[in-house]
């Protein structure tokens, strides 16, 4: 089922508790079909194109200032949309840069967050003196300008970097370029506001203020968010727990869906209120 909600498209399935996910830099709600399937039979499964991804739309600047009228930065660009989205209790998925949009909506709106689980999610994307398990800003310099004049192949080489080193690479790279073939690439200025975001946006002050449980996962191989980066997450926050899929990527849900599911679930059980 399908429906708007904050003029994003939104799509639920299943029943039960509510579980939210909202993916990464350039993707759309697509890449979590499958496991949304595995997961529907016990929960209320919702997934959310991010703003300017997929089938939603991007916000004209009027629609993204706060309270007081003055611009958003970047990332609160992106997650203020999704906010209304969000059933109270929820547990919510994130991936990537969806992941820190996931850690900002804890702390704006901890009334709708009962826990989060983020996968290839660091709370600062650039590397730093002291922060060695970022990207270059020659990384991040390149895909900007590569946007402007070759767009379908930036976010080409964007796909082929997030699962290298993955088993079963080929066979989710094609599973990635059908997700937008089927749901719709995402807008220039989306992909730039989420380069900002991830250019400028530097969590490690407040992690210390997240008191949901938290589940961070990462892959061996992942070249975009080294797993020490998601381990260093977890670990500042209180009760953070940290697991590492072997020969995973960028994308171990992906490429280890059944183990993924099952951690999820286990997850989410043992953090349950009584």
């Amino acid at each position: 089922m399908s429906k708007a909600a904050a003029g994003l498209n939104v799509e639920h399935s299943g029943r039960g508790g509510p579980l939210v996910f909202w993916h990464g830099w350039g993707m759309n709600l697509r890449v979590f079909d499958a496991l949304r399937a595995d997961l529907a039979a016990d929960y209320l499964t919702q997934a959310v194109d991010l703003p300017g991804h997929g089938r939603s739309p991007w916000p004209p600047d009027s629609d993204v200032a706060d309270a007081r009228g003055e611009p958003l930065g970047a990332l609160d660009r992106l997650v203020a949309p999704l906010l209304p989205t969000l059933p109270a209790h929820s547990t919510l998925v994130g991936w990537s840069l969806g992941g820190q949009l996931a850690l900002r909506a804890a702390l704006l709106a901890p009334e709708r967050v009962a826990r989060l689980v983020l996968i290839a999610t660091t709370p600062r994307f650039r590397r730093a003196p002291d922060w060695p398990y970022g990207v270059d800003d020659a990384l991040l310099a390149q895909m900007r300008a590569r946007l402007a004049s070759d767009y379908a192949g930036t976010i080409s080489e964007f796909l082929e970097l997030q699962l290298r080193g993955s088993r079963d690479a080929a066979a989710l790279l094609r599973a990635l370029r059908a997700a937008l073939r089927t749901q719709g690439d995402a807008v220039p200025a989306a992909l730039l506001t989420g380069l900002d975001a991830l250019a400028h946006s530097d969590l490690r002050t407040l992690l210390p203020q997240i008191h949901q449980p938290l589940l961070a996962v990462g892959g061996q191989y992942d070249r975009i968010t080294p797993p020490q980066g998601v381990a260093a997450l977890a670990a500042m926050v209180t009760g953070g727990r940290y697991h590492q899929y072997a020969r995973a990527a960028h994308a171990p849900f992906l490429s280890h869906a059944a183990e993924f599911a099952a951690l999820l679930r286990g997850f989410i059980a043992g953090s349950a209120t009584p």
